[in-house]
């Protein structure tokens, strides 16, 4: 695993580095599990700025990947990205007892930290949704990366609820999908937790205000445009990081607000299927989406 980069006094240790990929799942023309494309692709993000990927997330598609294909890509990745990144992989279900094996197998894969998502669909109330975490975080001895995103889960990790889960020594982290700035930014000023931003388009606000970095779908197909921002923020170069910033939102808009989720058009891009349910971006979507990369790369 990376070192941890390097803390400020507006930013709290960053235990997986600042840009972290949500990295797709790649598979073969028959919907197989593609380990070699996926070491290939591990590979390039690190060797083009990422600083951690975030395995088996809804990104990696993970609803339609088994447990024996999550562990095997988690061994291929951390093999291929050695210590180099930080290989986070997601472990979160609706059933603690499977998260906690998944957990368990994903250590000894080797992960170098748990991305934990709260319980979908059943809508926990929030003592049941702190004693998941906690069960989870006490199963291995992982860092964990806690994962608020109402909008796909049905229940938020309240504020409250936060602060007294960053009491554990385990949990560490926050991927921000909650789009709630204020409540984010309060949990950041009372805590040592590293908030990473899991909205693309509130990277750079997030991290304005003392997030850790960011965890980015985007980051698939545009690491280094992604990684630059964060670097001008820190040179000081605040100007440049809202220009860079504005580079790059056209590309965040339609890969992550056009209809079609992130995992279709990342893999549009990158020349991968998608399994069921999900389908394939159609020509004129994957030729606008070529296009709209190519104009950031080149700008």
């Amino acid at each position: 695993m990376t070192t941890s980069s390097p803390s400020s006094p507006l930013h709290p240790p960053r235990p997986f580095g600042r840009a972290l990929c949500a990295m797709v799942t790649p598979f073969t023309d028959s919907y197989d599990l593609d380990l070699p494309a996926a070491r290939k692709l591990a590979a390039h993000l690190v060797e083009n700025g990422c600083d951690g990927l975030v395995l088996n997330g809804t990104t990696g598609e993970s609803p339609t990947t088994t447990d024996e294909e999550k562990t095997a890509l988690v061994r291929a990745v951390v093999e291929a990205v050695g210590d180099r990144a930080a290989v986070v992989a997601g472990v979160g279900s609706a059933s603690t007892a499977h998260t906690v094996a998944l957990a368990r197998e994903a250590e000894q894969a080797g992960a170098d930290g748990l991305l934990v998502v709260t319980p979908y669909y059943s809508r926990p109330p929030q003592a049941a949704v702190e004693a998941h975490f906690r069960t989870v975080a006490d199963a291995t001895a992982l860092p964990v990366m806690l994962y608020d995103i109402p909008g796909r889960t049905g229940t938020r990790i309240e504020v409250a609820t936060m602060l007294r889960l960053a009491e554990h020594e385990r949990i560490v982290a926050v991927k921000d999908c909650a789009y709630d700035l204020l409540g984010s930014t309060k949990v950041i000023g009372g805590t040592s937790l590293a908030y990473y931003s899991g909205s693309e388009e509130l990277n750079l606000p997030l991290y304005a205000v003392g997030g850790a970095g960011y965890v980015s779908t985007v980051a698939n197909v545009a690491p280094r445009e992604l990684r630059a921002v964060l670097d001008a923020h820190d040179a000081g170069a605040v100007a440049e990081a809202a220009r860079l910033n504005q580079l790059a939102a056209p590309l965040t808009e339609l890969m992550m607000a056009s209809g079609l989720p992130g995992t279709v058009t990342a893999k549009a891009l990158l020349g991968y299927p998608v399994r069921a349910p999900l389908q394939a971006a159609s020509p004129a979507e994957a030729t606008l989406l070529h296009a709209t990369l190519a104009h950031l790369s080149a700008g």
